[in-house]
Parts: C-alpha cells; sequence; structure tokens
C-alpha cells in the first residue's frame, strides 16, 4: 500500500526558509510524479509544485515561482519542498501527493493525484 508521510514544517519568520521532506513507500518510487499542495484555514487546497515521473519537469504555482524548488532523491525515496524567502502568506499545511496513472508529465490539479498524505504545518510570521 502506497503511504507517504510529510516532515520538516514549523515555525519561521518572514523571509526565511524552510525544508519539507515527503518519503514514500509502496510500489517503485520513480514511478509516480510527485506534488506539494497546501491549505490555509477556510480556503481550497491549493497547487504549490509538481515534479514529473523520474524528474523530468517541474511546474509552480505563480505566487511560489522563484522562491520554492521541487526535488526528488530516488535513492532516498524522498521528494523535497525547499521554501525561500517565506511570506505570512505562505502560512498553510502542506500536503505531499502522487500520481501512480502515468508518469508522462507533472500534474497542477488535486484531482490529478492518488495518494496524499497527513500534511505538516508551515507558519510564518511577520
Amino acid at each position: 500500500q502506497v503511504q507517504l508521510v510529510e516532515s520538516g514544517g514549523g515555525l519561521v519568520q518572514a523571509g526565511g526558509s524552510l525544508r519539507l521532506f515527503c518519503v514514500v513507500s509502496g510500489r517503485t518510487f520513480s514511478a509516480y510524479a510527485m506534488g506539494w499542495f497546501r491549505q490555509a484555514p477556510g480556503k481550497e487546497r491549493d497547487f504549490v509544485a509538481a515534479l514529473g515521473w523520474n524528474g523530468a519537469g517541474t511546474g509552480y504555482g505563480d505566487s511560489v515561482k522563484g522562491r520554492f524548488t521541487i526535488c526528488r532523491d530516488t535513492a532516498k525515496n524522498t521528494v523535497y519542498l525547499q521554501m525561500n524567502s517565506l511570506k505570512s502568506e505562505d502560512t498553510a499545511v502542506y500536503y505531499c501527493a502522487a500520481r501512480d496513472r502515468d508518469g508522462r508529465a507533472w500534474y497542477r490539479y488535486t484531482y490529478d493525484y492518488d495518494y496524499w498524505g497527513q500534511g505538516t504545518q508551515v507558519t510564518v510570521s511577520s
């Protein structure tokens, strides 16, 4: 059974940096396209970043372009989200997601993904 476990969330001051981790188990890790989403209280779950199969391509939400970077370490079965120049508006629960229907591209919608982690809280103070 596929499992995704996020970690690395916490409290950081505006302008600071934080790195999130997503450890993936089940099936073949390299076969999954991966994504990061976030959800603030009372809001929809929004797209943050995505990585295609075996790192074939990446995509980012407009609000995080130039500040966030997604990457994958296949040997460690881990996907990372490096977050720099953090703003108060980045405060949310961050979720890792995996798609196993195919791995030919990256995906930006929640319905594109099949598996989800439990989420990790990121709080940015002003």
